[in-house]
């Protein structure tokens, strides 16, 4: 089976209609454990489910635990996965499924209850929730009956076995980038980096990326909210054009902060034709393109064309935009239902689920791993010109150059 199950679930995908591959790898919403979008949505429309409700009419129930009472990012983003995992199960054909909906309100009890009256109700695999707290609480309740978790949360401490997460998560994107860098010679590495739980996270796995690949870490520079020209000048140090020290430079960070960043790098005279600029998933973002310090720089990210049809089909479908990470959702209720329809009583069991093979989703392939993290088949994309351009397209399976 081991060989065959990525075939035969990603065809059950694609027949239910999943798109094939997809687009921008994002961690959080600024502050929370959850993802940042990469755009700013409208507020998603309803879609006819709320909370409390059941889709669906098959016999395997799974329970969709989401913030919905949550106010600010937290509810839009769980709206736009709830409508996400209703979209999910009318385009998969005939899918034997319910669709258990639930409201934890973003707080570890709300989760717990919400666990609690899925299992009561029958929930074979509980979906979210978002929030590493809520992902806890949830899967204590889910393990003890039994039952597995695909959740939403980038904070990989409430990984575990039988708990997995889905979501974006920056280890897999910075091995990545980190990787093309060194088989494109680049050995001698500096980072500047975010003071935030992701700038922490990107950190540590920058250095081990940096060493399993032959380089080194010359330097880490790290910069708080007052801004980075100091740090960027520490850098500036070493990249002296005369006798340069590095010749890569990690930048994890998004929106305004990155901004700010790449001015300071800019201010700092750092040519990025010399040292070669490197971000995560956070780049992917129309205004950072046109950061002259970001030119001909290398990010990792989800390839575009999934999420671009998803996004077209939810607009017609809600009349708004999605967030970012509700591909989430859609490619959890995708796999549920087309485990339910390929893998018979072992649907959800840990071996499938782990299976190597993994499977094809609207983020393009992924699978979980045995310890609940997550490895997804990533792009290298390059800022040229005010566009992202494709250098290494995202592997179509595991096992090919560059995962």
């Amino acid at each position: 089976m081991a060989g065959h199950l990525l075939r035969a679930v990603g065809a059950a995908l694609l027949a239910g209609g999943l798109a094939a591959a997809c687009s921008s790898g994002f961690s959080g919403f600024p502050g929370t454990d959850a993802g940042p979008e990469t755009r700013a949505p409208a507020t998603p429309a309803p879609g006819g489910s709320p909370t409390g409700a059941v889709l669906g009419n098959g016999r395997v129930k799974v329970a969709l635990i989401l913030p919905l009472g949550a106010t600010g990012q937290a509810g839009t983003a769980a709206v736009a996965l709830r409508n996400a995992a209703e979209l999910a199960l009318e385009e998969f054909k005939e899918p034997d499924l319910q669709i258990l909906v639930k409201d934890d309100r973003g707080t570890s009890e709300g989760a717990r209850a919400a666990a609690q009256g899925a299992v009561a109700e029958g929930a074979e695999l509980v979906v979210g929730p978002l929030f590493a707290g809520a992902v806890q609480a949830a899967g204590q309740v889910a393990h003890g009956a039994g039952r597995p978790v695909i959740a939403f949360s980038t904070d990989v401490s409430v990984a575990g076995r039988g708990t997995y997460l889905l979501s974006f998560l920056p280890e897999t994107e910075v091995r990545r980038i980190v990787g093309h860098a060194a088989r494109e010679g680049r050995r001698s590495f500096a980072a500047l980096v975010p003071e935030s739980p992701y700038g922490r996270v990107a950190e540590a796995a920058f250095r081990e990326a940096v060493t399993s690949n032959g380089g080194r870490v010359v330097a880490v520079e790290r910069y708080g909210a007052a801004g980075a020209q100091e740090a960027a000048g520490r850098i500036a140090g070493l990249a002296a054009r005369a006798s340069p020290q590095i010749d890569a430079l990690f930048l994890p960070d998004s929106g305004d902060g990155l901004v700010a960043a790449a001015q300071a790098l800019q201010g700092a005279g750092i040519d990025p034709k010399q040292v070669k600029m490197l971000g995560t998933g956070l780049w992917n973002e129309a205004r950072v393109f046109k950061l002259p310090a970001l030119q001909g720089g290398w990010f990792a990210a989800p390839d575009s064309a999934g999420f671009n049809a998803f996004a077209q089909r939810y607009r017609a479908r809600f009349n708004a935009d999605p967030t970012r990470i509700a591909t989430l959702s859609y490619d959890a209720i995708s796999l549920a239902a087309a485990l339910v329809r390929t893998q018979g009583e072992r649907r959800f069991s840990e071996a499938v689920l782990t299976n190597p093979s993994g499977f094809a989703g609207a983020d393009g392939v992924f699978r979980f791993r045995p310890d609940g993290t997550n490895e997804r088949a990533l792009a290298v994309l390059e800022v040229r010109n005010g566009n992202a351009v494709t250098l290494s397209p995202a592997p179509r399976q595991f096992g090919a150059s560059g995962t």
